[in-house]
């Protein structure tokens, strides 16, 4: 597996991200955003890595709570990283923190003080360039990760279970059910490996996040991922309470028709640090 060595001699927390790179990835998002869904998914998923290392900043240094993970499937399926990280499967937050492929300026809205509202100069790393080429080979994704994982658990038995997030839009090609069920019966001594799935799209009607039915769900796909997504964790399922989605009984880790901003909310809460215990 192409990751560090030094990961071997820390334990700690492991997310992988699955994101689609295929070629409806190039549609926008519904809702009126106005972005792209490849680059919106790209931008999310960066600010969720800045905010992952500014939670491990501690002094000078990074401490290293995470190890992540990008696998990117389309025209081609494997690491997701670019710059100095090309080809990782498993990286550690610290190498995350000291290696963005760049870093942008780029300006945002903040309160002035005075009731009004001012562009602010921030710096943006990029570590996930925004790609649609090509079909939807899911599976072999789930076998990647599959892969990657069985792993991390063999070198970390008693670590919380890796989180592996799969962000898509559209049809896959194969029915990933196997590989989805493989990769969840994999197991540490803390619990099995926990699989969320976001179908982001062009749709502007309101999202479903976190249900515990299928019903209300369009279409096969959105059903077959539903199915596939595990059941949330209590500590999960408490902090998707705290912020007002109403979590019945079963409700699984599972997001459909998600906008930019329920997107970027699906994947903080589903990396929070205070879940992962």
């Amino acid at each position: 597996m192409a990751y560090s060595a030094e990961i071997s001699r820390v334990n700690p927390s492991c997310f992988l991200f699955m994101i689609d790179q295929s070629k409806s990835m190039d549609d926008p998002f519904g809702g009126g955003v106005g972005k792209k869904k490849a680059d919106g998914m790209a931008d999310a998923l960066n600010r969720l890595l800045q905010n992952l290392v500014i939670k491990c900043a501690k002094g000078e240094g990074i401490n290293d709570y995470y190890v992540v993970g990008v696998i990117g499937y389309g025209a081609k399926t494997g690491p997701a990283f670019g710059g100095p990280l090309t080809g990782q499967h498993l990286v550690l937050i610290s190498e995350v923190a000291n290696s963005p492929t760049r870093v942008e300026e780029r300006t945002k809205k903040v309160d002035d003080g005075a009731g009004g509202v001012i562009d602010q100069t921030v710096k943006f790393p990029v570590w996930i360039e925004p790609v649609a080429k090509s079909g939807t080979p899911m599976a072999e994704a789930f076998q990647l990760a599959h892969k990657i994982l069985e792993g991390w658990i063999a070198a970390h038995p008693d670590s919380y279970p890796p989180i592996v997030i799969n962000i898509t839009d559209g049809e896959y090609n194969v029915d990933p059910t196997r590989e989805a069920t493989l990769l969840t019966s994999l197991a540490s001594t803390d619990g099995n490996v926990l699989l969320f799935n976001c179908h982001i799209s062009g749709l502007s009607s309101a999202p479903i996040v976190f249900p515990n039915t299928d019903a209300g769900l369009p279409d096969e796909w959105a059903r077959k991922l539903f199915a596939l997504s595990s059941p949330l964790p209590d500590n999960i399922s408490a902090s998707a309470l705290a912020e007002g989605y109403p979590i019945g009984p079963g409700a699984r880790g599972f997001a459909f028709n998600a906008d930019l901003v329920e997107l970027i909310r699906f994947l903080d809460i589903g990396t929070r640090p205070s879940n992962l215990r």
